[in-house]
C-alpha cells in the first residue's frame, strides 16, 4: 500500500487542450486564458477574474493592487492582521510592500483565526485583515465582518488551499475585496502552475490587468480606471503606467484550466466523501485533534495534531516507512522562521495554538480519487501508537 500526498487530475481532456494550443501555435497569454478567466468568474460568482502564473503571484498582485488605485486602500507602514499559520507567500508580498504585520493565533479545531484573539488584535491602527482559508476550510466570515462592522477595515482572502469551499452557500475567496486561488499540481485543480485573483471591483480589476503584464497599458480596455488610452496602438504597445511584473500565465495553462474547472464539482464531491471516512476513523481517536469543518470544506488535506506525548518525528518516521506521505501543517508557526528578521511585525497574544501546531501538527493528502483503502490503511498504521 502507498498513500501519496497528491495525484494527477488530468486525462485525455487536458492532453487534448494542450494539443489544441500546440496546433494554434500561440503559446503566450491569449484567448484560452481569457475564456478560463470568464469561466472562473462565472463559476465562483465574481464579476472579474485575472489569471496569473501561480497562487503566490496572485497574492503579490492582490497586495500590490491595493496600493495603486486612485485612492489607495493601503500605504506603507499600515498595519495588517494575519494568521500565524499559512504559506510563506501569504506574508512575503505584505513585507515587500512595507506593511506592518500583526500575527494572531489560530484555532486548533478549524486551523483558521482564533476569533477571540482576532478581536483582541483589532485596534485603531488596523487597516486590513488577511483571511486565510486553511486546508480547504472556510473562516467564520459572519463573525469576522461582525468584528469590523463599524470600522474602516478591508478584508482580503488567501484562498489558495480552499478552492470550492463554501460558507453559508457562498464560495470562499469571494468574501473579501479580492481573493486568490491556486491551481498548482497538488491543489483542487491543476494547470501546471497557475493562480487567479477575483474581485467585484472594476478599478482593482483594471489595476490587476496592468500589474500582471509589465505595468503597461496594452491589456487595458479603452475605457479604464488607470489611465486615458490613446487610439494609437503603436504608442500603447510599450507605454508603462504602473511598476508591474510579468506574471502572465501561458496559454496552455488557460486551456487546461477550462477543462479542469468542468471537473471541479466532482472533484470536490469525492474529496468530501473521503473526508467523511477520515472523520469517522479519527473523530473518537483521542491521540489526535482533527480539523473541524466550517461551512462546506473542500478538504485540501487531513490534518492531525498530536494530543499525547508521542514525538512527531517518530510518527513521521512510521508514516514514511509505511509509504504514507505527509507534511507539516503548512508553515506551522511562521514567526519561528529565520526570514522574520526582514519583517516589520508584532505578535498579538501568546500564539499557544500555533506553537502546538508547529511542534505536533502534520497533514495527510486528500484527492479527487476514492481513498477508502488508503484511509483505512492510515488508521491501522496509527492505531497502535503509544
Amino acid at each position: 500500500m502507498e498513500y501519496k500526498l497528491a495525484t494527477s487530475t488530468w486525462d485525455d481532456k487536458e492532453i487534448g487542450a494542450i494539443q489544441s494550443v500546440i496546433e494554434s501555435d500561440m503559446y503566450s497569454m491569449g484567448p484560452m486564458v481569457a475564456k478560463f478567466e470568464k469561466d472562473f468568474a462565472d463559476f465562483f460568482g465574481s464579476r472579474y477574474a485575472v489569471m496569473c502564473s501561480s497562487g503566490s503571484t496572485a497574492n503579490l498582485l492582490m497586495v500590490a493592487a491595493l496600493f495603486y488605485t486612485k485612492n489607495p486602500n493601503l500605504k506603507r507602514g499600515d498595519e495588517i492582521i494575519v494568521p500565524t499559520v499559512s504559506w510563506s507567500t501569504t506574508y512575503f508580498p505584505l513585507q515587500q510592500y512595507g506593511l506592518k504585520l500583526k500575527f494572531v493565533d489560530i484555532d486548533l479545531n478549524t486551523l483558521n483565526y482564533n476569533l477571540t484573539e482576532l478581536e483582541k488584535a483589532i485596534n485603531k491602527n488596523t487597516k486590513a485583515i488577511m483571511a486565510v482559508n486553511l486546508l480547504g476550510n472556510s473562516n467564520d466570515f459572519h463573525q469576522i465582518f461582525k468584528l469590523i462592522d463599524d470600522k474602516n477595515i478591508i478584508v482580503i482572502e488567501d484562498n489558495c488551499e480552499s478552492m470550492g469551499s463554501k460558507y453559508n452557500g457562498k464560495y470562499t475567496g469571494t468574501f473579501g475585496l479580492m481573493g486568490t486561488f491556486s491551481s498548482f499540481f497538488s491543489h483542487h485543480i491543476s494547470t501546471m502552475e497557475g493562480g487567479v485573483v477575483v474581485t467585484d471591483d472594476e478599478e482593482l480589476f483594471h489595476v490587476l490587468l496592468c500589474l500582471r503584464a509589465h505595468g503597461w497599458t496594452r491589456n487595458l480596455p479603452k475605457h479604464n480606471h488607470v489611465i486615458e488610452k490613446s487610439e494609437d496602438w503603436f504608442e500603447e504597445s510599450f507605454k508603462f503606467v504602473l511598476p508591474g511584473y510579468n506574471v502572465r500565465p501561458i496559454e496552455m495553462s488557460g486551456a487546461i484550466g477550462i477543462e479542469q474547472l468542468k471537473k471541479l464539482p466532482n472533484f470536490i464531491k469525492q474529496r468530501r466523501e473521503n473526508a467523511k471516512l477520515f472523520y469517522k476513523l479519527f473523530k473518537d481517536n483521542n491521540k489526535f485533534i482533527i480539523q473541524q469543518e466550517v461551512g462546506e470544506s473542500s478538504w485540501f488535506g487531513f490534518s492531525l495534531i498530536i494530543n499525547n506525548k508521542v514525538n512527531r518525528s517518530e510518527i513521521v518516521q512510521i508514516l514514511t516507512n509505511s509509504k504514507i506521505e505527509c507534511r507539516p501543517i503548512v508553515t506551522g508557526d511562521f514567526t519561528q522562521n529565520p526570514v522574520m528578521k526582514f519583517f516589520d511585525y508584532e505578535i498579538s497574544g501568546k500564539l499557544v495554538n500555533s506553537k502546538k501546531i508547529h511542534t505536533d501538527g502534520f497533514f495527510i493528502g486528500n484527492s479527487h480519487l476514492d481513498l477508502k483503502q488508503e484511509l483505512n490503511y492510515l488508521a491501522i498504521v496509527l492505531k497502535n501508537l503509544n
